[in-house]
């Protein structure tokens, strides 16, 4: 174990030895306590736990490697998905460990896409509960349910979704699984109007009613909409690094103006607004986004979403009042320097554009973003391939660097598993009574600062984005660009911040942060002890004892 630090009286802090009210079977039972066949043998004479164990003490490490030779036995993706989960449902540190140690082995495996495939099958992979499940038809009952997991101090945030929109993946209350008699959800049509109020994962219209409405009472974050702008922007932010462009300069095209899409287009306006003098207005017209029907123009009217009014051209810029409504014609027009994908539909950058694109700029920056990897808009080899090595590229999922004329190209993944936690870090620590636009901007920012291509001095060669290995020691840096800028906004509520010392800060996050190794446990009594040692949170996941 390590030493306390200086800021081991923090409520947060993971440091020193943990309060324990469990014993026996009790203790083997709580996946955030156990430690299986780790605890010491003075840890099973304190806690009663002789003759329930093997007899040999082992080390977490020699744990993972065992679990890991059972992880690679099991025959398809889903199956090592699903054992993942059995293993976090029995020890919390194991799971973690076995992670971090084969994180990009894995990483396709416990998120996108296999993660997709198992919420699509969870009626029939389901095993045990994990957090709340709050029903529209009972809604005079979701503060105590909630209560149920704990009380207001033993939460700091809350992650909510109504699976409308998961991953790519589509309504997870469609007909196919409403007529499911297995169907764990409510056998049901969904609620709309006025009795759906209830974020990550909502459908396009309710994402952003619900993100506006709320945003300025509360620290609250959509991932789907500020996530993927917020990583994509960096994405954005290192290319140009790479290519000497300016934001006030750059133009943008959007093809896919759903929850992403125009997420990803309130983010770069937003970054436009902050670092120019420009309106949100005036860097709203830097970007153009294209849905189904064609260009967005302010002739749609209310076929337009509330998010994509704002991106809405007036329909006198086009010659004769007709907006071309095909990619092709809108990239010989506009000319832009920033293509992105979100459309989820495949190959849709085809060689005739991407050419079209490059004829116009020296660094075409491309970001076929759809998910999963099946629906992505272009193949990175292709694209290097169609603008002779110049393009600069991130993708929505993994790809292998592309080999081009001697010259090896890193091709970054955007994925949002490298912003949003730093991000919920930084306002967690801080206490953010809000979450605002120059944070995020800030969040953005340190996230470019850990990038490949922006560490090696612009080095074209080098990903725009750092890797997910690398995502604790990036979360620290956008933890601390938030706080910072929380501070300085007025809005954060916790005292005491080390803001003026980058050292002293960087220890005040650290040690707040929960790290996957066990920890001495103190047993107390129970009578006395708080919630969390009695294990009687309704998670298994970290809670109150630090960070993720």
């Amino acid at each position: 174990m390590p030493p306390p630090s200086q800021y081991s009286h923090l409520p947060l802090s993971t440091s020193g030895p943990e309060d324990c009210a469990l014993t026996g079977v009790s203790l083997l039972q709580s996946p955030y306590f156990n430690k299986g066949s780790a605890f010491s043998e003075d840890d099973r004479r304190t806690f009663n736990l002789e003759g329930l164990l093997p007899a040999n003490v082992q080390t977490l490490e020699e744990q993972g490697r065992r679990a890991y030779q059972q992880y690679v036995s099991r025959q398809d993706a889903l199956a090592k998905n699903t054992f993942m989960a059995s293993m976090k449902e029995q020890n919390v540190v194991l799971y973690y460990r076995l992670l971090l140690d084969h994180l990009k082995e894995m990483f396709s495996v416990i998120y996108t896409p296999t993660e997709g495939e198992a919420i699509q099958n969870y009626s029939r992979l389901f095993r045990r509960p994990e957090g709340c499940f709050l029903s529209v038809l009972e809604r005079e009952k979701v503060y105590d349910n909630l209560a149920q997991w704990g009380q207001a101090d033993d939460v700091d945030y809350i992650v909510v979704t109504d699976g409308e929109e998961i991953l790519g993946i589509g309504d997870q209350g469609n007909e196919e699984l409403l007529s499911d008699d297995l169907y764990l959800g409510l056998h049901q049509p969904r609620v709309r109007g006025k009795d759906y109020d209830q974020l990550e994962d909502f459908g396009l219209r309710n994402a952003r009613r619900i993100l506006d409405k709320y945003r300025p009472d509360m620290a609250c974050f959509n991932d789907d909409v500020q996530g993927t702008g917020c990583v994509t922007l960096a994405a954005i932010m290192s290319a140009l690094h790479v290519s000497g462009l300016k934001l006030a300069d750059m133009r943008v095209v959007i093809f896919g103006a759903g929850t992403a899409g125009t997420g990803i287009a309130d983010q770069v306006r937003d970054a436009i607004a902050t670092e120019t003098s420009k309106t949100k207005e005036e860097a709203a017209g830097q970007i153009w986004c294209i849905d189904k029907p064609g260009i967005l123009l302010q002739s749609d009217g209310d076929v337009l979403t509330a998010a994509q009014v704002s991106y809405a051209r007036a329909d006198s810029e086009w010659e004769g009042g007709r907006a071309p409504r095909d990619l092709l014609s809108v990239v010989k027009r506009v000319k832009p320097h920033v293509l992105i994908g979100t459309s989820t539909q495949p190959k849709a950058f085809t060689e005739p554009i991407v050419r079209e694109m490059a004829k116009h700029v020296d660094r075409p920056i491309i970001f076929p973003l759809s998910n999963p990897t099946r629906l992505h808009e272009a193949e990175p080899k292709d694209l290097v391939e169609w603008t002779e090595g110049r393009a600069l590229i991130a993708t929505g999922s993994p790809f292998p660097p592309v080999e081009y004329e001697g010259k090896t190209m890193e091709i970054a993944e955007c994925n949002n598993s490298v912003c949003f936690p730093g991000i919920g870090l930084g306002a967690v620590l801080s206490r953010a009574r809000l979450l605002s636009d120059k944070m995020l901007v800030a969040a953005v920012k340190a996230l470019t600062s850990q990038s490949p291509a922006f560490l090696h001095q612009g080095d074209a060669s080098k990903g725009l984005l750092p890797d997910v290995e690398q995502v604790r020691d990036v979360s620290v840096h956008i933890a601390k660009a938030v706080i910072r800028q929380a501070v300085d906004e007025g809005l954060a509520q916790q005292p005491g911040i080390p803001v003026q010392h980058e050292p002293e800060l960087d220890e005040w996050i650290r040690d707040q942060m929960w790290d996957a190794r066990y920890r001495d446990l103190r047993l107390v009594e129970r009578r006395t002890a708080t919630r969390r040692a009695k294990g009687l949170l309704g998670s298994a996941s970290v809670g109150r004892t630090g960070r993720a």
